[in-house]
C-alpha cells in the first residue's frame, strides 16, 4: 500500500471515529437525561401509581424520552455539522456559474477543513485561468488587428491610379510583410495553447542536437544577412533524446529573438557542450540589452519590451521557448544588461 492509500484510509477512519463517537456521545446524555427525567417524575408523583411490573413501564418510559431527546439532540448537532456542507453545495453552484471570487470559511471538523482549503485552492486557479484566458483572448484580439488595420489601408491605397510604381511596389511590400507577421502569430498561438493543454511530449528520438541548431542556423540566414550579422558557433557533437520538432522552435525563437535586437553589423555566438548530464547551449548578441524589470516579464505572452520594435514580433516567442522546456525538463536562464547585450542559456537532460 502506498502513502496516499495509506493517508487517505487514515482519513476514513478518523472520520468513522468521530462519527462513532458523536453517535456515543447522543446517546449517552439522552440516556442520562432521560433517566434523570424519569427518577423526577416518579419521586414527585407526577403519574398514577403503576402496577407490579412497573421496571417493564420505566425501561419503556425512558427509551421512549432518550428517543425524543435523542431526536432533538441529533437534529441540532447535524444541522450544525452539514452546514458547512449546504455551503460547499452552494458556493459550487456559484462557481459553475461562473463566479470565481467566492471563498469558503474554515470549517470546524478537521475533515470538513481539509475539503474547505481543497475548494478555495481549486477557486483560486480557475480564477487565475479565467483572468489569464480573458487577457489572452484579449492580446490576440489586439495583435490580431493592427496588421489587419494595415493591410486593409494599403490596400485601400492600391485603388488609386495615381500612385507610382515605387509606391505600388512598397505597398506591395508592407502587405506582405503584414501577413507574415499574422501568420506567425496564428501559428505560434495555435502551437503555445497546444502546448499548454499537454502535461507530456512524446514522440522523443534520439538525434544530433548539434546539425539541429546548425540548421535553424541556415534557415534564419536570409535574416542574417539582412542585418549584416555575424555568426560565431562553437558546437561540440552532441546526440539528445527529445521532440525533435519542438527544440527546432525552440532554437529559432531564440535565434530570431538574437537577431531582432543585435545591432546592424554586430555578431551573435551560439555555444553548445555537455556539462555533467546536460546539453547546454548559449546563445548570445551584442544588442541593446534589457533592464531588471525587462527581465522579470519577457517570459510573458505578448510581453514586448521594446516597443520600437513590436511589429517585428507578437511576444509569444519566449513564451513558447519557456513551455518547449517546461516539457522537455529543461532550464532558461538570461543575463543582460541594457547597451551590453543579452545572454540566454539552455540546459537540456542529454537522456
Amino acid at each position: 500500500m502506498n502513502k496516499a492509500s495509506k493517508r487517505m484510509l487514515g482519513k476514513r477512519f478518523s472520520m468513522l471515529v468521530m462519527l462513532v463517537a458523536m453517535v456515543f456521545v447522543i446517546l449517552t446524555v439522552s440516556m442520562g437525561i432521560a433517566g434523570v427525567v424519569t427518577f423526577i417524575i416518579f419521586s414527585w408523583n407526577t403519574i398514577p401509581p403503576l402496577p407490579e411490573n412497573r421496571h417493564i413501564l420505566i425501561i419503556v418510559y425512558m427509551v421512549l424520552v432518550s428517543i425524543i431527546i435523542g431526536t432533538f439532540m441529533t437534529m441540532f448537532s447535524g444541522r450544525r455539522f452539514l452546514r458547512q456542507i449546504y455551503e460547499l453545495v452552494n458556493a459550487t453552484r456559484e462557481v459553475a456559474a461562473g463566479n470565481f471570487n467566492i471563498r469558503m470559511k474554515s470549517g470546524a471538523a478537521r475533515e470538513i477543513d481539509i475539503i474547505t482549503r481543497s475548494f478555495n485552492e481549486m477557486v483560486s486557479e480557475l480564477s487565475a485561468i479565467e483572468t489569464l484566458r480573458s487577457d489572452f483572448v484579449s492580446n490576440i484580439s489586439h495583435e490580431f488587428k493592427t496588421p489587419i488595420s494595415s493591410i486593409r489601408g494599403f490596400a485601400k491605397r492600391l485603388k488609386k491610379d495615381t500612385l507610382t510604381d515605387e509606391q505600388r511596389n512598397e505597398y506591395l511590400d508592407i502587405i506582405i510583410s503584414e501577413s507574415e507577421r499574422l501568420t506567425r502569430l496564428s501559428s505560434n498561438a495555435l502551437l503555445l495553447s497546444r502546448l499548454e493543454s499537454t502535461e507530456k511530449l512524446s514522440e522523443k528520438t534520439e538525434y544530433s542536437l548539434d546539425e539541429q541548431i546548425r540548421r535553424a542556423i541556415l534557415l534564419l540566414d536570409p535574416q542574417f544577412q539582412k542585418k549584416d550579422l555575424e555568426v560565431n558557433a562553437a558546437l561540440d557533437s552532441v546526440t539528445i533524446a527529445a521532440n525533435d520538432e519542438m527544440l527546432s522552435h525552440l532554437w529559432l525563437n531564440l535565434l530570431g529573438n538574437a537577431i531582432k535586437f543585435s545591432h546592424a553589423g554586430g555578431a551573435i555566438r551560439v555555444v553548445l557542450e555537455i556539462i555533467g548530464e546536460n546539453a547546454v547551449v548559449t546563445v548570445s548578441d551584442e544588442g541593446i540589452g534589457m533592464s531588471d524589470e525587462v527581465k522579470k516579464r519577457i517570459f510573458d505572452k505578448f510581453y514586448q519590451g521594446d516597443q520600437s520594435r513590436a511589429t517585428e514580433g507578437n511576444g509569444l516567442g519566449l513564451s513558447l521557448v519557456k513551455r518547449i522546456l517546461e516539457l522537455e525538463n529543461g532550464e532558461i536562464r538570461v543575463f543582460s544588461e541594457p547597451g551590453r547585450g543579452t545572454v540566454f542559456t539552455v540546459s537540456l537532460p542529454l537522456r
